[in-house]
C-alpha cells in the first residue's frame, strides 16, 4: 500500500503531465478563464478548431487525472476546470518539490 505522501506525489506527476502537452494546456486555460460556468465539447471544438476524437482524447486524461469535471446537459457535454485539484497539484510541487529551495520571488507584469 503506497502511503499518502507518495500518492500525492504520483497525483501531482500525473496531473503535470497532463498539462505538458500544448493543446491541452490550450484546453485547460481555456477552461480556466471560462470560470466555474465551463465550456461545452462543441465550444471547444470550435474555439480550437480540432478533430471531436483528438478532443476527446485530451479531455479524457484530464478528466482521469481529475483536473476536468465534465456534466452532461442534454445532448452537450460541459467541461469545468477543476480548481482544487489544480491548487492542489501546484501546492503539493512548490511545498514537496521546492522543499528547502528558496524561490525568487515573482516579477509584476506591467
Amino acid at each position: 500500500m503506497s502511503s499518502p505522501a507518495r500518492m500525492d506525489f504520483e497525483k501531482t506527476a500525473r496531473c503535470l503531465a497532463e498539462l505538458g502537452s500544448p493543446l491541452r494546456l490550450r484546453i485547460f486555460g481555456l477552461l480556466v478563464r471560462a470560470g466555474h460556468d465551463g465550456l461545452t465539447v462543441g465550444e471547444l471544438r470550435q474555439m480550437l478548431g480540432v478533430p471531436a476524437s483528438t478532443l476527446a482524447f485530451h479531455l479524457r486524461g484530464m478528466v482521469e487525472a481529475g483536473l476536468v469535471r465534465q456534466e452532461r446537459q442534454g445532448r452537450e457535454v460541459r467541461n469545468r476546470a477543476d480548481f482544487d485539484q489544480l491548487n492542489s497539484t501546484l501546492d503539493y510541487f512548490r511545498d514537496e518539490c521546492c522543499k528547502g529551495v528558496e524561490l525568487p520571488a515573482r516579477r509584476k507584469r506591467g
